[in-house]
């Protein structure tokens, strides 16, 4: 019995370091905006990358939205979160973001 508990609380302690490591980056846009085959309302969200997907989290409807990525790994850190779009009419067309505090920049 003990043996059943030390494993099931090591599993637990595995999963809670697995999910605090994922990160998040807030987003805001101020126009309407597509990012990779998503279209998404001007506002805030929250930015989560898991393998080659990109999950944007609306933070007032918690409504989520994914997209297939591309990821780069540069040789150094960006400092801040920074997105590179362009205009497609009244439109935001997201080429690609680099992520504040990591190497990666995830392309759409």
């Amino acid at each position: 019995m003990k043996t059943r508990t030390l494993l099931l609380t090591a599993a637990l302690a595995i999963f809670t370091l697995s999910v605090a490591s994922a990160k998040t980056y807030d987003i805001l846009l101020s126009s309407p905006t597509k990012a990779g085959n998503v279209q998404l309302k001007p506002g805030e969200y929250r930015l989560n990358v898991n393998g080659t997907k990109a999950i944007f989290t609306d933070v007032n409807t918690a409504k989520s939205f994914t997209t297939e990525i591309k990821v780069e790994n540069s040789d150094k850190k960006f400092g801040d979160t920074k997105i590179d779009a362009s205009s497609d009419g009244s439109t935001s067309v997201i080429k690609d973001i680099e992520l504040g505090g990591s190497k990666t920049k995830i392309d759409f």
